[in-house]
């Protein structure tokens, strides 16, 4: 999930996800990257402005119980992966 745009109404999101409070609890543990070139993968990720270039349409839910996928930021790139498996691993972009 390389490309990532943040959609406003959940029924035009191709993901739903939940940002968790700590990593243990995380699906995900992503950075974001400042360049475009950058996002590789599913944890690199890279927010777009427009949609049409996205990989990923993402809503974030208010609740934990209503997300596909919950994700903590973390601060180095180094951490960035998958902390667990998912359905969603390597179905991102």
């Amino acid at each position: 999930m390389s490309k990532v745009f943040v959609v406003d109404r959940e029924h035009k999101a191709t993901i739903k996800a939940y940002k968790v409070a700590n990593d243990y609890k995380a699906d995900l543990l992503v950075y974001v990257v400042s360049q475009e070139h950058k996002a590789k993968g599913d944890a690199l990720w890279y927010y777009v402005k427009n949609e049409h270039q996205a990989d990923v349409k993402l809503f974030w839910v208010q609740q934990e119980h209503q997300a596909e996928l919950k994700v903590f930021f973390v601060t180095s790139e180094y951490k960035a992966k998958w902390n667990k498996g998912h359905a969603l691993q390597s179905r991102m972009g």
